[in-house]
């Protein structure tokens, strides 16, 4: 029975090792990143354990200090909160082995340890967003997030990292007071922080007070739909990542985004429900936005040149894939968004790593001065384009998956006008991303001279980080060819999502 305290072990240990590595007095070496990544593992191995009980015992409620429920902090703890967090421990893993060498040439040597306890709050703050059952902690973690995520693009000290920061912050802050002001009329409404209390409140209340529902609902998803990027709510992200360290790009990207969407499917499916959403046209209002995101953010996308840019607006539209299931408010279009939560963090982990290591090498960032790299950076480009084929949605991808899964979800609701959306904006994906690859792969071989201009650390990317973005890339290659694994899991989840 030790499974069912496994989550409080895994913040636990983030938590205790981000407080430990101030103290550090010896220079970050290799023992130092031996300990930090065998307390992933460690992590890792936990939340696989823990898979394992709640498939075989299903979902349960862990209240600290025997508290009933209401008065004492609950964590609810099914198959796709516990899927979420092996995910998020297994991309850490993958983003701190790459950021070991990355680090050297991004950020002050004086800055390393800083930038690993932030990072350890960060993973605290997101696992303790997925599993927290009421909406007080789900503020604080929400807080710690926020507050860790601006630390990680300004850490650089550069103009740009401190601007796009500072932009992030104050942008942060609105969506933090609009969230608090929802949850606060939820509160007036039900009279209970705690999520399950809500929903069974809300069940009985709703008809007396649709549009307070409503307008806490609406506080709720602008606050969090300004975290997790949402057009038009976007404006932060592409300096954001433009400016950041690779590694906290893909953390931004990868991670972050997806724990304030999961936030949101909490409220809206959890708390609130789909009969209710649907009612009172909730699920409306989050398909109209979907819509705008998937086709603005690829059209923004187009006209980027600084490829971490374009991966940036890239990602607006990916997150509009997964308000696009969640707005289908039926239970395959709630799986097929929980999937490519988990699918696009694998793809655009993939995609910042690789670019990150362009830079690495060569410093370059504008997409017209990549013509040929693929000879000199074959196993960069080669994630590149894994990568790139998931996000357009090319058979054998986690990516196809996605799409396959969203446009069946589509279907089933009797909105075929979606499966159109979704199939140009896989035409504007090839737009934007294959003249990348093309010409990495197609044009003529450059010489070396010409590619490695900036690295300082020798003339080729080191062997950390190339193979962090081949097991990154693998993974999208997996879940595209095996997506029952990941699937399964969900699907037993969904019921337990939306009780």
């Amino acid at each position: 029975m030790i499974n069912i305290h496994f989550p409080i072990f895994i913040l636990t240990l983030l938590l205790a090792f981000a407080t430990i590595i101030p103290l550090q007095k010896r220079p970050f070496d290799r023992r130092f990143q031996v300990i930090m990544m065998s307390v992933l593992v460690v992590s890792l191995v936990m939340a696989i354990g823990e898979l394992i009980y709640v498939i075989d015992h299903g979902a349960y409620s862990y209240t600290f200090g025997s508290y009933e429920r209401g008065i004492g902090i609950e964590f609810l703890v099914d198959e796709f909160s516990v899927l979420m967090t092996a995910v998020v421990i297994v991309i850490a893993f993958f983003i701190l082995l790459y950021s070991i060498r990355d680090l050297e040439h991004e950020i002050d040597p004086s800055r390393i340890y800083s930038y690993y306890t932030l990072i350890f709050l960060l993973l605290f703050a997101m696992i303790g967003m997925i599993f927290t059952n009421d909406i007080f902690n789900m503020y604080v973690f929400v807080e710690i997030l926020s507050i860790t995520s601006v630390a990680i693009i300004a850490i650089k000290n550069k103009k740009d990292s401190l601007m796009a920061s500072m932009k992030y912050l104050i942008m942060g802050t609105i969506g933090s007071i609009t969230v608090l002001m929802g949850f606060a009329l939820i509160y007036m409404v039900t009279g209970h922080l705690n999520m399950t209390l809500i929903a069974e409140e809300i069940v009985l209340v709703w008809e007396q007070y649709p549009l307070n529902i409503l307008l806490a609902m609406g506080f709720i998803l602008t606050g969090f739909g300004i975290k997790a990027a949402i057009f038009p709510l976007h404006n932060w992200l592409p300096d954001a990542h433009s400016s950041a360290p690779t590694p906290s790009s893909a953390f931004l990207s990868g991670l972050v985004v997806k724990a304030y969407v999961f936030a949101i499917a909490k409220m809206i499916y959890r708390v609130v429900g789909p009969d209710i959403s649907t009612n009172i046209g909730l699920t409306d209002y989050i398909l109209i936005f979907a819509v705008l995101s998937i086709i603005m953010g690829s059209v923004y996308a187009l006209s980027q040149t600084d490829i971490k840019r374009r991966l940036a607006y890239s990602s607006v539209a990916q997150i509009g894939y997964i308000f696009l299931g969640l707005g289908l408010a039926t239970d395959l279009g709630i799986s097929a968004a929980l999937f490519h939560v988990i699918s696009h963090a694998f793809m655009k982990s993939a995609l910042f790593l690789s670019a990150g290591s362009i830079i690495y090498l060569t410093g370059k960032r504008h997409v017209k001065d990549l013509s040929g790299i693929a000879y000199t950076m074959p196993v960069t480009m080669t994630v590149f384009c894994i990568g790139t084929l998931g996000m357009i949605g090319i058979p054998a991808t986690s990516g196809f998956m996605s799409k396959w899964y969203l446009g069946l979800a589509s279907l089933d609701a009797g909105q075929p006008e979606l499966l159109i959306v979704i199939l140009i904006s896989s035409f504007l994906n090839a737009l934007y991303y294959l003249p990348i690859v093309i010409s990495a792969f197609l044009q003529e071989k450059p010489s070396r001279e010409t590619i490695v201009v900036v690295s300082t650390q020798g003339t080729t990317v080191p062997r950390s980080m190339k193979i962090s973005m081949a097991l990154v890339g693998a993974g999208v290659i997996i879940i595209g060819l095996f997506p029952n694994i990941v699937m399964d899991i969900i699907n037993m989840a969904v019921p337990t999502f939306i009780e």
